[in-house]
């Protein structure tokens, strides 16, 4: 599939639009149209029944160590500014990024992909950030080294696609945009928050951030969940919201946004059985997007390796998609599960970041010393049953609302051949979306504009809408309202013709299949529920 493709019908039928197009759009933020916002809603409320809703506190599910409980959260975007002093945000959470001279731009360091290449007696390094690496780094050699392409032979590769992270001398470099070699600036610490200053003066004193993830919200209240509910230990809080990340170069759709959707929990557990915790998270989340219709041969479950893994992380794993717009046998990133030990708490507690750091702090104290940096709260857990205290483990399910409908998206998309009105062949359009994601779940038609068939459409139309998402179509021939509903994903049609005025039947048509069937109109809106749900 082309990524092309996708983008397009994306716009055509309203799933997804450049946000502010009509000044020339903001790079990294995206608009959810009318059927965007449907199927990306349908997608947090799938996590969220599966979560939290449906979650039974009872029964330990296969592969859990024990019962467990799930409640829900939803926290400020802004938060008290030490908070991310404590989580290691304000001191870490960067890119390391470069400047072009010559045009201007600004890249992420790890981003920009090359190759050496010699020609006429020079060696240099030719990079690009586009998408298709190999053919693009070639097009540019031949335009630097003054060659044709049927010279191409002329041109000696030296290696193969490797990151600039590798390149030592950034003089041979060319830069992605660039005419001349060795503009590019040494690399240099790029912090992704995005700052906020809320009150009326703008100084370091009011300096905020918009959350770079929703999990801080999460760890601060943490006391607050314990206090005000039954919950005991093991349990879930979860939590869907907006998070704001300063991309240095947002890229690939909606993969890469400055401005995205959280879905988290963050989950406590004793530290004995933290292992066995993570490790039934990281099954369990990969089992739900294949359930919604990710194809498990696009799938794959990848745990990080030592260096690979967060300061905090003793463990972590992502769920991995292949996306289209990536090269063929690479993946990107869906999900991650972590295993973060008690980081996090002893950080907000203690303030500290690692055994090895010095304590976080904003000012010192008269002595000249720093200031002591943690909450001063103590967030240990009481175990009724021993009376220990201790801080509890937590296991992060982090998921992307977005990453995830743009996954879903790609899996949906398809083009196959199926007969119009009059028989002919045509390729037909199709987002296979699984009933539970489909915006509309099922759209009525009159065969035509008479003989009373728009009333009784119109009645079933109304029937579905106080059961499910239906839409009402009346308007051109029904192959094309047909084609229609198929871009848009809706798995079933309802057609009221001729035979429905003397026998009380309507024709429902599969989307996938394509097959047609008879069903009573008494009737059609129970079975249509139960094919959805």
């Amino acid at each position: 599939m082309e990524m092309e493709k996708l983008v397009s019908l994306c716009k055509r039928r309203g799933f997804l639009f450049q946000s502010s197009e009509i000044y020339g759009g903001l790079n990294g933020f995206w608009d959810y149209g009318p059927l965007g916002v449907e199927l990306k809603r349908n997608v947090k409320e799938a996590w969220w029944r599966d979560m939290v809703t449906t979650h039974d506190e009872l029964t330990a599910p296969i592969g859990a160590p024990s019962p467990f409980e799930m409640v829900g959260l939803d926290t400020a975007i802004i938060m008290h500014p030490q908070i991310w002093k404590c989580s290691g945000h304000y001191d870490l959470f960067s890119d390391m990024m470069v400047d072009c001279r010559e045009t201007k731009h600004r890249y992420r360091y790890d981003q920009i992909l090359g190759r050496w290449a010699e020609a006429k007696g020079r060696r240099v390094f030719v990079t690009t950030v586009a998408e298709d690496e190999l053919a693009e780094i070639t097009r540019r050699a031949l335009k630097l080294f003054h060659l044709r392409s049927k010279n191409a032979d002329q041109l000696q590769w030296q290696s193969d696609l490797t990151s600039l992270e590798k390149v030592d001398d950034l003089s041979q470099v060319l830069a992605p945009a660039a005419k001349e070699i060795g503009t590019l600036t040494e690399p240099r610490e790029f912090n992704l928050m995005l700052e906020t200053y809320p009150g009326p003066v703008k100084d370091e004193k009011n300096r905020a951030f918009l959350r770079p993830e929703t999990a801080q919200g999460i760890f601060v209240n943490y006391k607050n969940v314990l206090d005000s509910t039954r919950v005991k230990i093991p349990f879930g809080i979860a939590q869907i919201g907006k998070s704001f990340r300063n991309e240095i170069t947002p890229r690939n759709f909606t993969f890469r946004s400055r401005e995205f959707e959280q879905m988290e929990v963050e989950f406590f557990c004793h530290p004995d059985t933290s292992r066995q915790w993570y490790e039934y998270w990281r099954d369990r989340r990969m089992k739900w997007y294949t359930d919604l219709g990710l194809s498990s041969a696009r799938l794959q479950l990848r745990d990080h390796d030592p260096d690979e893994l967060s300061h905090y992380s003793t463990g972590t794993a992502d769920v991995e998609y292949a996306f289209p717009f990536l090269p063929e046998g690479e993946f990107g990133e869906l999900e991650g599960i972590a295993h973060r030990g008690d980081f996090d708490l002893r950080s907000h507690m203690e303030g500290k970041l690692d055994p090895n750091s010095s304590p976080l702090t904003v000012e010192l104290g008269d002595d000249g010393k720093p200031k002591y940096r943690g909450s001063g709260k103590d967030l240990t857990y009481r175990d009724e049953q021993t009376g220990r205290r201790f801080l509890p483990h937590a296991i992060e399910p982090s998921s992307g609302a977005d990453r995830a409908t743009l996954a879903f998206l790609c899996e949906a998309y398809r083009e196959d051949s199926a007969p119009d009105e009059k028989g002919k062949m045509q390729t037909r359009t199709v987002m296979r979306l699984h009933p539970r994601l489909a915006p509309i779940k099922a759209a009525v038609f009159p065969l035509v504009k008479k003989d009373g068939m728009p009333e009784v459409a119109r009645d079933i139309y109304r029937a579905m809408k106080g059961r499910f998402a239906a839409f009402y179509d009346e308007k051109g021939a029904v192959g094309r309202r047909y084609r229609r509903q198929d871009e848009a994903g809706t798995p079933f049609c309802v057609t009221v013709d001729g035979q429905t005025l003397t026998d009380q039947t309507v024709t429902v048509r599969d989307r996938d299949s394509l097959e047609q069937w008879r069903v009573k109109i008494d009737d059609v809106v129970e079975e249509i529920e139960k094919k959805v749900s």
